[in-house]
């Protein structure tokens, strides 16, 4: 009886396992940025992004310093030509960079996101790269939403901002 009671509680602990699986790699994304102030405006437009903590994106520096975004996409824009609207930053002062994920609105690291193209959904800027934490739920969001593609932070190419604010897509 004891055997059986021990093979059957270790079964359920392995399935609980497996089935979290990818939850362990979505809070492994997990990270810390300042949230925007009231008067914080996106370095690549100018809006207000505090207004739309749903969206918001950011840039931390080793200095401290912090860009914020009204999306993915201008974050994108904005690392593609740092010269152009980075502050006299570089690319090797960049810390960390975080994005909120879609469903929960929980920060966590752009490098390790994915990205959904071409959805029904649009952000303050129209077109968007949708964040999310893992390719599950990124997955079941083009399905819901009409989506593209999914694209990792590596395939997001220097063009596709632009493309999306043309809404094109492929």
């Amino acid at each position: 009886m004891f055997v059986r009671r021990r093979l059957f509680v270790s079964a359920v602990i392995a399935a609980l396992v497996v089935m979290n699986a990818p939850f362990a790699r979505a809070a492994e994304l997990d990270i810390q940025v300042p949230a925007p102030r009231v008067m914080d405006a996106c370095p690549v437009c100018g809006m207000l992004v505090a207004k739309y903590r749903e969206w918001v994106a950011t840039v931390v520096y080793k200095d401290g310093h912090a860009h914020h975004f009204d999306g993915a996409k201008d974050m994108f824009k904005f690392l593609f030509d740092m010269a152009k609207y980075g502050d006299g930053h570089t690319p090797g002062d960049i810390e960390r960079i975080g994005v909120t994920e879609y469903y929960d609105l929980r920060k966590i690291d752009a490098k390790g996101a994915f990205y959904v193209v071409g959805s029904d959904v649009t952000g303050p800027m129209g077109h968007e790269l949708v964040p999310f934490a893992s390719r599950a739920d990124a997955e079941a969001f083009l399905a819901d939403h009409r989506g593209v593609r999914v694209l990792e932070f590596p395939d997001v190419t220097a063009g596709l901002p632009a493309m999306l604010d043309r809404g094109v897509f492929e």
